[in-house]
């Protein structure tokens, strides 16, 4: 099982490399702020989605995000 301390590095790691610094911290900073609700954003994101939307977003998704494969 993974720490909460590796997720956060691999997240950190992860805004990093694709915002940069200064976006990585305006990204930290708006989700402090806005008391962010991931699972809400997520339902608001996918809920108008047919399943085959819902699957063909989720196939290109792990297409193109490295960060998606297993760690060897």
């Amino acid at each position: 099982m993974v720490s909460d301390i590796e997720i956060m590095n691999k997240g950190i790691r992860c805004l990093l490399e694709k915002l940069g610094v200064v976006e990585t911290e305006r990204f930290i900073a708006v989700i402090n702020k806005e008391k962010f609700d991931y699972t809400k954003w997520q339902r608001e994101r996918f809920d108008h989605m047919s399943p085959e939307e819902f699957n063909e977003a989720a196939v290109a998704y792990s297409t193109d995000n490295p960060f998606c494969r297993k760690e060897q």
